[in-house]
């Protein structure tokens, strides 16, 4: 079984749509709109995000929750960090060590996002 979709509560679903587009591949122009004001959005290995707005604001949130996606390599994640904090994203976590690069940043709304590496481990 493989996790297909995350639903995600959003005050602006464009500002939103725009985010996802920008930095984690989700593609705008398959965007599907729902009657209900949910957008699901679509990237390149059909995960999708379903984009929902809510009329306040989201959270708070716990700390520890969060959602990442991997990287193949950590000068992708060192690359996604540098494009994002020059870009003015909150940055709240970053670690690069041996075996292990990541970050978390913070999406419009607040969610915690996670870019990570981690080096193959050997059975």
């Amino acid at each position: 079984m493989q996790l297909t979709h995350l639903g995600l509560p959003v005050r602006d679903v464009q500002t939103s749509q725009l985010f996802y587009s920008a930095y984690f591949g989700f593609d705008p122009a398959g965007a599907q709109r729902y009657e209900d004001g949910t957008v699901i959005i679509r990237n390149a290995l059909g995960f999708d995000l379903a984009l929902h707005a809510v009329p306040s604001v989201v959270g708070p949130l716990p700390d520890f929750l969060h959602f990442g996606f991997r990287r193949s390599k950590p000068t992708e994640v060192r690359s996604l960090l540098g494009r994002l904090a020059s870009d003015g994203v909150e940055i709240i976590e970053q670690f690069d060590e041996p075996g292990h690069v990541s970050f978390k940043c913070l999406d419009p709304d607040g969610h915690r996002v996670e870019v990570y590496w981690e080096s193959p481990t050997s059975v």
